[in-house]
């Protein structure tokens, strides 16, 4: 099989339920589709996740499995340690290298502790940041896709005051970009972009303060010149309702929980995290590690189907 219809599952933390997630979709997944994919890192770990998911050790003898060597693992579940983030770390590293060779066309990641992640000694806000470094990648961006709702964000994993900072014209301008571009190459012409605002009611004319008409309308101006249906700022207490009801295609929203509390109420298993701006292809469950349920068999794979789908979408997409 020609190796940009590959995906490529990384393990995540093999303390979590990311090993279980992918066990509950591979074997919900026709066997014809599973021989696209690989998993990375630890088969021991994913055959015990396995018997406690309620698939069979067994059943791992039919996946396509890169074992990635760690210290300390398989780990017990439910725990935050260092070795679990250096795992996580090693096997997200080796499917960068895949995918900039070619042997994968997708990376479907399982979920990281960002906590157990630092402690191994790779201070990376999560799997985002750490992408865009492994590649080389000078900015990208989290977009989060769902059927009713989706929502690219201008920052992510930093502070609030962080995240106001870094709000200008010219990021704001990028992420309606990077947006626009990857709705096109899915296949969404023309998307109808909103972009919120960063105060209350888009700061009432300077009332509330000055960002959005400094920055934001800046911005959305230069967008729509470009040619791209941006509208905007929109105040953010009413913009999410009128997208999940088809006012828009996308909304830009300003800082992590902007978009990502609207997105969890609307979708929360079935929203996806798609990285644009990296020279590769990536998304991911839009879910922690669950350490509390880790190893129990409680964990809900939809969400991990629902990646792999949105997966295939981007390797049919490629051109």
């Amino acid at each position: 099989m020609s190796g940009k219809n590959r995906i490529g599952i990384t393990l995540g933390d093999p303390a979590g339920v990311g090993p279980e997630v992918i066990c509950k979709a591979l074997a919900a997944t026709p066997e014809r589709e599973r021989e696209t994919i690989v998993v990375i890192g630890s088969g021991e770990t994913l055959a015990r996740a396995a018997k406690a998911a309620g698939v069979g050790e067994a059943f791992v003898k039919t996946i396509a499995i890169i074992d990635v060597p760690s210290d300390g693992v398989p780990l017990p579940f439910g725990k935050i340690d260092l070795r679990g983030g250096e795992a996580c770390f090693r096997y997200i590293a080796r499917a960068v290298d895949m995918a900039k060779a070619g042997d994968i066309g997708c990376i479907v990641t399982a979920p990281i502790n960002k906590e157990a992640l630092n402690r191994a000694g790779h201070h990376y806000d999560g799997h985002t940041g750490m992408l865009a470094a492994l590649t080389g990648a000078k900015s990208s961006f989290m977009l989060l896709a769902s059927e009713r709702l989706s929502c690219i964000h201008v920052s992510t994993h930093v502070s609030l005051i962080d995240a106001i900072a870094r709000v200008t014209a010219e990021r704001v301008l990028a992420t309606i970009r990077a947006g626009h571009q990857h709705f096109e190459r899915i296949g969404r012409i023309n998307a109808r972009i909103a972009v919120a605002g960063l105060n209350p009611h888009c700061g009432e004319n300077g009332l509330f303060g000055r960002e959005d008409d400094e920055f934001i309308a800046p911005a959305v101006e230069a967008a729509r010149r470009e040619g791209i249906d941006a509208h905007g700022p929109i105040s953010a207490d009413t913009l999410y309702y009128r997208a999940y009801n088809g006012a828009f295609d996308l909304v830009v929203s300003q800082y992590h929980d902007q978009g990502h509390i609207p997105m969890k109420l609307v979708a929360f298993d079935t929203a996806v995290n798609v990285s644009l701006g990296l020279p590769i292809d990536r998304c991911s469950v839009d879910h922690g590690t669950a350490f509390d349920i880790a190893g129990t068999g409680k964990a809900n794979h939809v969400n991990m189907l629902a990646a792999i789908a949105y997966a295939r979408k981007l390797t049919g997409s490629r051109h």
